[in-house]
């Protein structure tokens, strides 16, 4: 998550027992000084605050105000140069290109604040791929190394680093140091690291290599960008995609670097999702066709289901899309599958369309998920149940609202129903009958939606940037709260939950593990079950930064009984805590800016608030 000078407001909560006098809080729990002019702000998935500056990168971490890291080597770094490892406590820093004799690449851990690799300490004079594996925790880097001889210095290298440590585990050449070739050896995608051996995709063809540095065996598979392994690693998948990125050359090998299929696969576009089977490979690619000739055909996903015998697509005839694909679960008895442009449909795994005709959705499925009845799914302007089997309706009629700016929904397990707000009224539905109605009308101040649907002890909470209104259990209003916003330009765009699972060409690294369960479909769940699978994929790896990672997937929200809404207050522009049971002010914070550039932690319970230029102001919410 980004903070720009656009205003970018958390929706929190905070846990609170009993109602306060409102108390001022200017002065911050923890002042940081960064040392230089703050040009970006990132909320890392582990909970620390990386901060990129004119002078390079630092890392806060309340508790203390020392800063936790203050990487300076690289002078300025610019947004685009960082990569957050999803899943994973780690910042790549890039400066430079690949052809670049100077490109600069840093490794950092931001839980402990270590730099683990970096291009100058490890002796690297071109880095030309460097890929994080999980749930090894390990490093893969290939390029040319500046030790050894003349020949080594001129001859491809790769290296595996132990996260844990930042120590080199092993590493060996692509081709023998010295030795006349009229062939080129360049590493043209991501390595695959297996558990005994690592993969790693060339110019020349797939090399298998042991930890020694031996050469298992060669592969003639030329230029392959990413490669997956099932889980017992007797089935390696190759994917090459062709200069333009209309087609997917798919390969299988087998453990000996053999291809087990004659002819490799070929499918229309650039893959975004797939799933290894016992059945073969089931692959959703998707064409991006905008500006070329009617001849090129659609742009929309296309779903394959290919045979693991010979890889030849087993539905022969592809189920019709015509859209793209949002939604992707692999069933027991078929893989089931949600369009953005609208409708739903399952088909089995030989290609039998399992509904008994697709469904027809409003367009944007927000949600897809089990429930004791069947699937539950919502889009932007319709929702029902429907039956696995068969894709008949369980609710008589589906729900059906205007295309609205903003759909939430909640199950009220007290009551046996869904809550669906959208529309400025909030419907009920049995989840027993099916039977619909309007719970109440939900029109809020300021010209906004409500966001948010929650199931309280006392009733049904319902919110938005600035407004809170309380329910009773039969639509009654029990109080509502408003707050204007301080002007527009203080108004910002809601974040909410983390960052979505990566599309399969980044996540490749780390698929054995986080990646094994993000095509099961999920019971239907209020919030926080996002958080919770990225934890159940790090559960494998190891490490003291990835088991404090792992304990905040795991952890409850530190701010889940109040809201925090920006508004104009008596001393200026400031945040008020609203008890989200009684709608009562307990704290305001004032931050003495018109237009406060600020960031709250709903997990960590702590406010960061951009101070100056030059300074961060960290608040303790959980007091």
């Amino acid at each position: 998550m980004k903070i720009s000078n656009t205003i970018r407001l958390l929706v929190c909560t905070l846990l609170v027992t009993v109602a306060v006098q409102a108390q001022k809080a200017e002065t911050p729990d923890w002042r940081y000084d960064v040392g230089a002019k703050i040009n970006d702000m990132t909320l890392t998935q582990g909970g620390t605050m990386v901060v990129a500056t004119n002078d390079g990168l630092v890392g806060i971490k309340p508790g203390s105000n020392e800063l936790l890291f203050n990487f300076t080597e690289y002078g300025r770094v610019k947004p685009e140069e960082l990569t957050f490892v999803p899943a994973a406590p780690y910042v790549i820093v890039a400066q430079g290109g690949f052809a670049n004799l100077s490109s600069k690449k840093t490794v950092i851990d931001y839980i402990s604040g270590k730099v683990l690799f970096s291009t100058e300490g490890n002796d690297w004079k071109i880095v030309s791929t460097l890929d994080v594996a999980m749930p090894q925790n390990k490093l893969i880097v290939s390029g040319l190394r500046k030790d050894g001889d003349m020949a080594e210095k001129n001859t491809q290298r790769v290296a595996i680093y132990d996260l844990n440590t930042g120590k080199e585990d092993f590493s060996f050449f692509l081709n023998e140091p010295g030795k006349t070739s009229m062939k080129h050896f360049a590493v043209t995608g991501t390595p695959l690291l297996l558990k005994d051996k690592v993969l790693v995709p060339t110019s020349q063809g797939i090399m298998a290599k042991k930890p020694t540095g031996e050469t298992l065996w060669e592969s003639k598979i030329k230029n392959v960008n990413w490669m997956v392994a099932n889980e017992s690693e007797t089935d390696i998948y190759a994917f090459d995609v062709n200069d333009n990125k209309t087609n997917t050359k798919i390969y299988k090998v087998g453990t000996a670097g053999q291809e087990l299929w004659t002819d490799e696969a070929k499918v229309k576009g650039i893959v975004t999702n797939f799933q290894i089977l016992p059945q073969g490979l089931a692959v959703v690619s998707n064409t991006y066709n905008e500006g070329k000739s009617i001849l090129a055909g659609k742009s929309e996903s296309k779903i394959a289901m290919l045979g693991a015998a010979n890889g030849e697509d087993l539905w022969g005839k592809a189920p019709k899309t015509k859209g793209y694909v949002q939604h992707f679960y692999i069933m027991e008895d078929g893989i089931l599958f949600g369009i953005q442009q609208g409708g739903i449909n399952k088909v089995s795994y030989d290609g039998k369309t399992l509904f008994k005709k697709p469904l027809k959705t409003g367009e944007n499925i927000l949600t897809m998920a089990e429930t004791p009845q069947g699937l539950i799914y919502i889009t932007s302007s319709d929702a029902n149940i429907v039956d696995l089997k068969t894709g008949d309706q369980v609710w008589k009629k589906p729900l059906k609202y205007k295309r609205a700016n903003a759909v939430s929904s909640a199950y009220d397990s007290k009551n046996s129903r869904y809550l669906i707000s959208a529309d400025d009224e909030l419907f009920s539905i049995d989840a027993n009958s099916g039977d619909v109605s309007t719970l109440a009308e939900s029109k809020f101040d300021g010209k906004e939606d409500p966001t948010g649907v929650e199931v309280r002890d006392g009733g049904i909470l319902l919110t938005s940037d600035q407004n809170m209104m309380l329910l009773d259990w039969e639509g009654s209003k029990n109080w509502h709260e408003y707050y204007r916003a301080p002007g527009k330009s203080a108004l910002g765009a809601i974040i909410a939950g983390v960052t979505a699972v990566a599309t399969a060409a980044t996540a490749v690294a780390s698929y054995n593990a986080a990646n094994q369960n993000r095509n099961k479909l999920g019971q239907y769940t209020d919030r926080g079950q996002r958080y919770a699978d990225l934890g159940d994929g790090m559960a494998a790896a190891s490490g003291a930064s990835v088991a404090e990672m792992l304990k905040r997937f795991k952890a409850t929200a530190a701010t889940q009984d109040a809201q925090f809404i920006l508004t104009k207050l008596d001393e200026g522009v400031g945040l008020v805590k609203l008890n989200k049971d009684t709608g009562a002010k307990e704290k305001e914070i004032i931050l003495k800016d018109k237009k406060p550039v600020y960031e709250v932690d709903d997990f960590g319970g702590i406010l960061y608030y951009q101070a100056d230029n030059n300074s961060i102001f960290a608040y303790d919410l959980k007091k």
